[in-house]
């Protein structure tokens, strides 16, 4: 399936021609749960850029993709009939290439943002993919743990958040994404992957992101107000799909 996105009041011979590739859902041409495939998604319409996207069905790859990049799976694009296969070399050579003042700059601030929720996957993964009961409580609290600090962070205010000159002291950010109000590279590497632990973890461990959690809820729900996220994300039951034979039964 091959998408055109919006040329944003952009003159469309001034654009670079760009071709993202992405993994096909179930069907084989709705978009599939692939985290790094909705990551380059999100910041190419973040740019503002011209692109299409095309979804690849790995079941059946077809032959003139095996002749455009051999050996590889999505995501990857095609930038001037150039192969790109690296995500985040990609990432690096669209900040680079698409920059102000035609293209927004998406770079975090505040280099904490990068990292914030970097380990958040990992032990997400370990806990989803155990199928011994007796790990299960101590797996959870590892996640939990990486979802709190991951917590703190939203919720504590950045330094351009606090004026030095007011009276009132600020303890709590109101920030809808990491590095602030609007969506940064850090976003779209973070996002996709809280989306798949929200998901497949309620599915499949019946585990939800503790509603104490404020800041995390907070973000999420704002990444729900925004098309960049949204018509990037694969539907809920693509991500149960895909998780299905990943998460294990906790079975004595």
């Amino acid at each position: 399936m091959a998408l055109s996105m919006p040329l944003n009041g952009l003159k469309e011979d001034k654009e670079p021609l760009i071709e993202l590739f992405v993994k096909a859902g179930s069907d084989g041409e709705s978009i599939g749960n692939c985290p790094f495939s909705q990551r380059l998604f999100m910041i190419l319409w973040l740019k503002g850029v011209v692109f299409s996207v095309t979804t690849v069905d790995l079941k059946r790859k077809p032959a003139d993709l095996q002749n455009l990049a051999p050996g590889t799976h999505p995501p990857f694009i095609t930038f001037n009939s150039e192969v790109k296969t690296d995500v985040n070399k990609i990432e690096e050579f669209l900040e680079e290439v698409l920059c102000p003042p035609k293209y927004l700059k998406l770079s975090p601030k505040h280099p904490e943002s990068n990292t914030a929720g970097m380990d958040i996957f990992a032990k997400f993964s370990a806990y989803i993919k155990n199928s011994r009961p007796e790990a299960n409580e101590a797996l959870e609290r590892g996640l939990l743990k990486t979802l709190q600090k991951l917590d703190e962070y939203l919720n504590s205010p950045l330094p351009d958040e606090i004026d030095e000159n007011s009276m009132e002291d600020i303890k709590f950010s109101t920030r809808k994404f990491l590095d602030g109000n609007e969506m940064t590279l850090a976003d779209c590497n973070l996002l996709p992957k809280l989306h798949i632990v929200k998901v497949v973890a309620k599915k499949y461990r019946n585990f939800d992101i503790p509603k104490e959690m404020t800041g995390i809820w907070r973000y999420l729900t704002n990444a729900c107000r925004r098309d960049e996220f949204t018509n990037t994300c694969p539907s809920d039951k693509e991500v149960e799909i895909a998780y299905s034979d990943v998460a294990k039964r906790l079975t004595k």
